[in-house]
């Protein structure tokens, strides 16, 4: 019974989490967002940095985005590498798809060749909005609070000219794909509760760490993604 108010109270405290942050971007300062965009002056200079793994560590698919790409590759979908919950058979779940890496240095994405997207015109919403965002996060001195931009002063230009139409695109196509993020994990997060009892599941963190320790070794794992109002198995190897 305590494994299970593990798994309640972990879902519970992530669920209330996200319903703050949804009701927290919902009210988020448009105008303020602008004066920041057009302050910093963002310029993409195709260095192909934000398409690596270790400038970016992965790429999160919203479900649009996910089912886009399986009708593109199946292959180049893998279950997103931070795993939610595990059952006490050891059996992994997360909220959704990633995108696969290359198998070169840097982890570059499978779309990525000779620095150019291979899917340009139908990339993922992420990466559409990059290195814009409209989140809460602690930054290098503890401090948590909204970020506009990812990555800054790390990659690309600044000080272009970005007028308030455009400014005004960049926060609506942003919000949508952070509101979309918010809504995919509140929707798993109910989920898979509603799995976990129904299935008389249990969380057993004892379990779920030594997992992660083999995963992180190289073992396959079984791992539930939570997709199209399902849950789909796979098996995964780091």
């Amino acid at each position: 019974m305590k494994y299970l108010f593990s798994l309640m109270k972990k879902a519970e405290s992530d669920l209330e989490y996200f319903e703050d942050e949804r009701e927290a971007l919902a009210g988020y300062s448009k105008s303020h967002f602008l004066e920041v965009v057009q302050d910093v002056g963002f310029e993409c200079d195709l260095c192909g940095k934000c398409c690596t793994h270790a400038f970016n560590d992965h790429v999160y698919l919203l479900k649009e985005d996910a089912s886009r790409i399986f009708e593109i590759d199946s292959d180049a979908v893998i279950p997103s590498p931070y795993f939610d919950f595990c059952d006490q058979d050891g059996r992994f779940y997360v909220s959704g798809y990633s995108l696969k890496t290359q198998g070169d240095d840097v982890g570059s994405c499978i779309f990525l060749e000779n620095n150019r997207c291979r899917i340009y015109e139908k990339r993922p919403l992420i990466c559409r909005v990059y290195p814009y965002m409209i989140h809460r996060e602690e930054d290098d001195s503890g401090l948590y609070d909204w970020r506009e931009i990812s990555g800054l002063n790390e990659h690309g230009l600044y000080g272009a000219e970005i007028n308030e139409n455009e400014a005004a695109d960049i926060f609506e196509i942003t919000k949508k794909y952070e509101s979309g993020y918010i809504s995919q994990e509140i929707e798993f997060l109910r989920a898979v509760s509603n799995h976990f009892d129904k299935n008389k599941l249990k969380h057993i963190p004892k379990i779920y760490d030594k997992r992660i320790r083999d995963f992180e070794k190289g073992e396959i794992v079984t791992v539930f993604v939570y997709y199209d109002g399902a849950f789909h198995e796979h098996q995964a190897q780091r």
